[in-house]
């Protein structure tokens, strides 16, 4: 059996108005130090989202949400805070914000390949 680490996962959230706590989860966040992972997997499903709000940016929204891609995979692309260790990017990722992209709390589990983690995850959570 292969053994299995710990990782750390949130969910990505699209909450068109603020102040009215709703959202709409669109992606998730995981990152397990043992394999050296951090990945994003999203989607913006513009319909589902014209639900909430007809007045959101799809397109400015999607950026943001590559924005977290080029994070997860550091280097200079993901700008300064993608130069940070892969930890500290994790966490300046799922920081509570009041922003229309926000993270869920972050949440602990097994598993023996990160990226099926991922997979898994985004299929229950976001599909």
């Amino acid at each position: 059996m292969p053994e299995k680490n710990v990782f750390e996962y949130a969910v990505i959230r699209v909450v068109p108005r603020v102040e009215r706590e709703e959202f709409l989860n669109v992606g998730v966040i995981v990152y397990c130090q043992a394999q050296d992972f951090l990945k994003t997997a999203f989607e913006l499903p513009e319909a589902r989202l014209g639900a909430f709000s007809g007045e959101l940016d799809i397109r400015e929204l999607e950026e943001r949400l590559r924005a977290f891609e080029r994070i997860c995979a550091g280097g200079p692309a993901g700008g300064p805070i993608g130069q940070l260790p892969i930890a500290s990017r994790f966490r300046w990722l799922t920081a509570t914000r009041s922003t229309v992209v926000q993270t869920s709390p972050v949440h602990p589990g097994l598993c023996a390949d990160a990226q099926e983690a991922l997979s898994r995850l985004y299929a229950q959570l976001v599909h």
